[in-house]
């Protein structure tokens, strides 16, 4: 844990959070700022700061986290409608929290733009 990382303090229970789903290595919550009805963050409990920090060893680390983000999506009900996998890198790529994560986003019909 970082500890002044928003993301580490938020799934070490220091900041309360929606949970939704929460194992030893990930947690994931309800976006406080949604841009749809269902739109969940999923993290990593380690600290990895983005993308760019991932390691050729932790590639399954990154297939666990898709892999959870389509069962939460069908947990959720929006996997038959469709949804939305997002992963910002760095600060150009729209990255605000610089912890890795993917938003799960749908509930609604998303529109073409990315972002």
């Amino acid at each position: 844990m970082v500890e002044e990382c928003l993301f580490c303090r938020i799934a070490s229970g220091e900041i309360r959070s929606d949970v939704i789903y929460q194992d030893d290595e990930f947690f994931a919550f309800r976006d406080i700022n949604p841009q749809a009805p269902t739109h969940v963050l999923i993290i990593p409990i380690t600290h990895v700061d983005s993308l760019n920090e991932i390691s050729d060893q932790q590639e399954n680390l990154m297939g666990r986290m898709v892999i959870i983000a389509k069962k939460l999506a069908e947990k959720e009900g929006i996997a038959k409608s469709g949804y939305r996998l997002v992963l910002n890198c760095g600060s150009e790529g729209g990255q605000v929290v610089p912890h890795l994560h993917l938003h799960l986003i749908g509930g609604r019909k998303l529109n073409g733009k990315i972002g």
